[in-house]
């Protein structure tokens, strides 16, 4: 990380601080106390739950404010330059940075682990950095730190949608499992293939509910992995209370940042909270001339939409130069059009529109929003970071899609031209042949962008004192620090503890240009990596507290 970025992200630490913000988020339990490293702040919190800055903060998200503050920069500093360098320009390189990085986490856990700071104390207590700590006494009592794993197999458990409206995620499966077949056929990990046993549950949180159960009851995993917020919302708890890790959350619900109350889950896109304040970052910036503006957003009608709304309402209301008016129109989930919904949003004359959806709604919002007449009226059209994936979401939609924007969360499309020539898209592309699959497909590329943080964690694990096992697995993830090779240079990708509970911070704003059916970056990469608050979600009282 820079010189500058450093700088802004303690002032930022600082701001946070000052306010109690970090309390308010969920660093605090509901008795008041805090983590060991944390009492300052519960100390500041126990005077300021009537004040105005903790009614304001309790979102857990950051404000237009903070990201300014942060990202405030000194010119005349210089960037660090890193102490090893590599070359990303061929896949060997690539290959010996990601072992480098996983030696260094290797070395740092396990020293923690030998001077007892870290791993399972006598009290039966996982303890990492920051504070991150799991009571395992509260465990079932037929709970194995090793379930799941065999002589010669890895067995984690997958619950994906690939039938309805949403069925294009579940190519997610497809790819994640054939970067699996491609480490199988390669060693494995410590000898071990990973087994992927994949669930497709339509996207109905009942059916995701009846699946955890079996993989928990009779598929003997060693882990789970879900796609959703509405259906992971439905299971995170019980997945906690039987103590199976959960790490990297096919989905960028702010819920997945509670490592407190959730401390076996973890997300990997970037939050859809963050995803808000960005929109207005964008919005601030590049409309200054017509500020405050009219904003409608699409929502889809579930707990993922509603992270969306609740995000963009709470910047709308710290923010009202910027946004004069916000209309929320919600769409169900299953619904075959959207030309009620967008008939309403025409009426209501916004100058800017926003997606808040998923899966083959994204095509519905741009198709309608076109042929409705308003994209030629609208400052700026706007698609949600989950359907910035080009085969599936922009190139159907031919001409209409010509110019929407993206906050994508630093994401590379497999698809995209100027990332054809990349080593490590290539070697995606070339294993998917291999496997027969399409590398057309974009959503498989998209796979692996989850599978090799999931494989990095795996292979640290692996190589702590007393092997691969679940709470080792929860300290390689709790201290994850690499280089993502599928997201874009300038955003940090990584956890810490309790502190950083967040794997992706910041984002590209980019802009499609149908034509060469690629995403053009506009302005500069936004990242705040460590700066955003915990979330202990509370759906009735309205997002994060």
């Amino acid at each position: 990380m820079g010189g500058k970025m450093k700088r802004g992200i303690l002032r930022l630490l600082a701001l946070l601080l000052a306010f109690g913000m970090v309390a308010a988020s969920c660093g605090s339990d509901d008795d008041g106390s805090a983590g060991s490293d944390s009492s300052a702040t519960a100390d500041a919190s126990d005077d300021s739950g009537d004040s105005e800055e903790a009614e304001e903060e309790k979102t857990g998200t950051l404000s237009q404010e903070d990201i300014e503050e942060a990202l405030e920069a000194d010119d005349e500093e210089e960037a660090e330059e890193p102490e090893v360098s590599f070359d990303r320009s061929t896949i060997e390189g690539i290959w010996e940075e990601a072992a480098y990085n996983r030696q260094q986490m290797v070395d740092k856990i396990t020293a923690k682990m030998d001077a007892g700071e870290w791993g399972i104390n006598d009290d039966n207590v996982l303890k990492g950095p920051g504070g991150f700590r799991i009571d395992l006494n509260d465990c079932p009592g037929d709970w194995s730190d090793t379930h799941g794993i065999t002589d010669s197999e890895i067995r984690i458990g997958h619950t994906t949608v690939q039938s309805g409206n949403l069925a294009a995620y579940g190519n997610l499966a497809v790819g994640w499992d054939s970067l699996n077949r491609y480490v199988n056929e390669n060693g494995g990990v410590g000898g071990k293939s990973i087994n992927l046993i994949i669930k497709d549950d339509g996207y109905v949180s009942a059916q995701t509910i009846e699946f955890v159960d079996e993989l928990i009851e009779s598929a003997n995993v060693f882990s789970i992995l879900t796609l959703g917020s509405p259906n992971t919302l439905a299971v995170y708890d019980k997945i906690n209370e039987e103590c199976i890790p959960h790490p990297f959350v096919m989905s960028g619900h702010p819920a997945w940042g509670d490592p407190e109350n959730h401390p076996w889950t973890t997300g990997l896109h970037m939050s859809y909270s963050t995803e808000a304040v960005l929109w207005g970052t964008w919005i601030k910036n590049n409309l200054a001339d017509k500020l405050p503006v009219k904003v409608a957003g699409l929502v889809m009608d579930n707990d993922f939409g509603l992270a969306y709304e609740i995000g963009f309402q709470d910047y709308t209301d710290k923010n009202p130069d910027v946004v004069a008016e916000y209309l929320p129109v919600r769409h169900d989930p299953a619904a075959p059009t959207l030309t009620n919904e967008v008939t309403t949003i025409d009426a209501f004359d916004p100058d800017v529109f926003i997606s808040m959806t998923a899966g083959n709604p994204c095509l519905l919002a741009i198709q309608e929003v076109e042929s409705s007449g308003l994209l030629s009226r609208l400052d700026a059209a706007f698609t949600p970071s989950v359907c910035k994936a080009i085969a599936a979401y922009m190139k159907p939609a031919g001409m209409a899609a010509h110019d929407w924007l993206v906050v994508g969360g630093g994401n590379k499309d497999s698809t995209d031209p100027k990332y054809a020539n990349e080593p490590f898209i290539a070697f995606i592309n070339s294993t998917l042949e291999e496997h027969g699959l399409d590398p057309a497909i974009s959503l498989y590329a998209a796979g692996y962008s989850y599978g090799y943080p999931y494989l990095e964690i795996l292979r640290v694990a692996d190589e702590l004192p007393g092997g691969l096992s679940r709470t080792n697995l929860m300290l390689a993830a709790r201290n994850l620090a690499i280089y993502h090779p599928q997201i874009m240079d300038g955003i940090n990708t990584g956890l810490s503890g309790a502190t950083d509970a967040y794997f992706v911070e910041g984002s590209d704003f980019s802009r499609f240009d149908a034509e060469g059916q690629t995403w053009n970056q506009v302005g500069e990469i936004l990242d705040l990596n460590g700066g955003t608050p915990n979330c202990k979600w509370d759906k009735d009282q309205g997002g994060c507290r």
